[in-house]
């Protein structure tokens, strides 16, 4: 291995451990207690070291947020391949959806709540953004009919993430949470769970 594929590898380390660093912090604390000083000091990396890497606070959100969506393209994409028919399908895309926020706070905020420099919906969208859609959009297109199958998966995903949302800040009881997915399965499918 040469010098240069090694100061290479090292930077994707230090890159990466910066991420993750700053994903636990969140999750652990929030993520107002994710700070370039506080990174600096659990990594034991210099701030500078930091802003080579990273433009700032942002910077690092949103590098975790594009982690959180393809971490969530494969939980969707596992849940899909383990459905037999698609009703079967559409339950454990939403199962999944919901069990992935709820199991990563901090995460799916990076994801859908904090504003991020992200290009969402456009050519420049990164990968795991576009394969986390696909993979709710591949799902819900048969069901779409004669509607446009993009708006269509929009909409459904706008209900779930009310259904995070709503959950998260107490405003819905936390014990219906299946008779909710029933009904979004019965309003997609028109077949009652």
């Amino acid at each position: 291995m040469s010098i240069q594929q090694r100061r290479e590898r090292e930077r994707a380390q230090r890159h990466e451990l910066i991420v993750r660093t700053a994903r636990e912090l969140a999750e652990s604390e929030g993520w107002e207690a994710v700070t370039t000083r506080r990174l600096s000091e659990r990594i034991d990396y210099s701030q500078p070291v930091l802003y080579s890497h990273f433009t700032g606070k942002d910077a690092i959100i949103g590098a975790v947020a594009v982690q959180g969506f393809a971490e969530l393209a494969d939980a969707l994409a596992a849940a899909r391949a383990g459905a037999g028919t698609t009703n079967e399908a559409v339950v454990a895309v939403i199962r999944t959806y919901l069990a992935f926020a709820d199991a990563n706070p901090a995460l799916y905020d990076a994801m859908f709540v904090l504003a991020i420099d992200l290009p969402f919906a456009q050519a420049a969208t990164p990968a795991p953004l576009q394969a986390a859609f696909g993979q709710l959009h591949d799902v819900l297109a048969p069901l779409a009919g004669d509607r446009d199958s993009g708006v269509f998966a929009e909409v459904w995903w706008s209900t779930m993430h009310g259904l995070v949302t709503l959950a998260r800040g107490g405003r819905i009881p936390a014990g219906a949470q299946e008779q909710r997915v029933a009904i979004l399965v019965d309003q997609l499918t028109g077949a009652p769970q």
